[in-house]
C-alpha cells in the first residue's frame, strides 16, 4: 500500500511540476514575445512574406526548439521523444499566445482572409515558442529548483543532456543571435542604418561588437560568466568561441534579413552592411546566450 502511495504521490508531483513548467511556458512566451507581438512591422510581414520563406522559417524552428527542450525542457528530458514532446508544446503555446494577444489588440479580425491571419500567427509564434522554452529556464524560482541542477550537485550525470561540448556552445550563441535579430531585422531602421554607414562606421561596428561579445562571457563579472584557466593562453578563448561566435550571429543575421527579404534587389556591399548592422544586436544577443542557457 505505501508503494501504492508512493506512486501516486510521485506521479502527482510530476503532474504538478508539468503544469507549473506550462505556466512558466505561458509567462515566457508573453515576456519575450510582446516586443514582437506588439512590432508593426511583423504584423505586415505576416501579411505580404512569402509563403515558402516563412514555411522554411517554422520548419527551421522545430528542430532548434527539439535541441532547445533537450537542454532546458518544461521537464527533465532523458529521450529525443521527450524532448520532441516539450518541443511541441512550446510551439503550441506560442501559436495560442500570439494569437491569443493579436486577437486582443485587434490585429486578427473575422474579416480577414485566412492567408492573412494565419501569417500573422505563424510569424509571431517563433520567437514566442523560443520565449516558452526561455521561460522554464530563467522564471523558475530558488525553490523550484530543477532536478538538473539537483543531480550536478549530488556529483551526478544527466542522462543524454547536451553536454558542454563546442557544438552545443555553438548553437546556444545561434539560438541568442536567432532571438534577438528577429526583434530588430523586420525594422526598417536596419536597413537606414545601413544606407547611412560608412566602411568605417562599419570596421568600428565589426570591432565593438566583437568586443562587446568577448567581455559579455570573459571579462565583466556577470552570473555564468566563464572563467578562463591560468594556463589557457588569454587568445584561446577569443579565436575558439568569439571570433566563431561572431560569424554564427552574421551568418544568422544573413539567413533573418534573407528570409524577411531585406536582400531582394539588393546590391552586395548593401547586404553586407545590413549584415553588420543586425549583427550587432545579434552578437549581444549570442553572448547572453552563452550565460544564460
Amino acid at each position: 500500500m505505501n508503494g501504492v502511495r508512493a506512486e501516486r504521490g510521485d506521479g502527482a508531483g510530476e503532474s504538478l511540476s508539468f503544469l507549473i513548467g506550462l505556466g512558466r511556458g505561458a509567462a515566457g512566451a508573453m515576456l519575450f514575445g510582446i516586443p514582437m507581438l506588439m512590432t508593426m512591422e511583423l504584423w505586415q510581414l505576416g501579411f505580404y512574406i512569402e509563403r515558402w520563406r516563412l514555411f522554411l522559417l517554422l520548419i527551421a524552428n522545430i528542430p532548434l526548439l527539439i535541441l532547445l527542450a533537450h537542454r532546458i525542457g518544461f521537464e527533465r528530458t532523458s529521450t529525443v521523444a521527450e524532448a520532441c514532446r516539450d518541443a511541441t508544446i512550446a510551439y503550441g503555446l506560442g501559436i495560442v499566445i500570439s494569437a491569443a494577444v493579436l486577437i486582443m489588440l485587434g490585429d486578427i479580425k473575422p474579416h480577414m482572409p485566412l492567408s492573412e491571419i494565419l501569417g500573422k500567427i505563424a510569424i509571431q509564434s517563433v520567437p514566442a515558442s523560443i520565449g516558452a522554452l526561455l521561460g522554464r529556464s530563467q522564471l523558475g524560482g530558488q525553490a523550484g529548483k530543477d532536478e538538473h541542477e539537483e543531480d550536478e550537485e549530488e556529483g551526478g550525470a544527466v542522462p543524454d543532456e547536451i553536454s558542454t561540448s563546442y557544438s552545443r556552445e555553438l548553437f546556444l550563441m545561434a539560438v541568442g543571435a536567432l532571438f534577438l535579430n528577429l526583434n530588430v531585422a523586420p525594422t526598417e531602421e536596419i536597413i537606414l542604418i545601413a544606407y547611412k554607414m560608412t566602411p568605417w562606421h562599419a570596421l568600428g561596428t565589426i570591432c565593438v561588437s566583437i568586443a562587446i561579445m568577448h567581455g559579455f562571457v570573459y571579462a565583466v563579472a556577470f552570473k555564468g560568466t566563464h572563467e578562463i584557466s591560468e594556463e589557457t593562453p588569454r587568445w584561446h578563448a577569443f579565436f575558439r568561441f568569439t571570433l566563431p561566435g561572431y560569424m554564427v550571429a552574421m551568418l544568422i543575421s544573413l539567413y533573418v534579413l534573407w528570409t524577411f527579404g531585406r536582400l531582394d534587389d539588393t546590391a552586395p556591399p548593401q547586404m553586407l552592411m545590413s549584415a553588420i548592422v543586425l549583427s550587432f544586436p545579434g552578437a549581444i544577443g549570442a553572448a547572453a546566450a552563452r550565460l544564460i542557457l
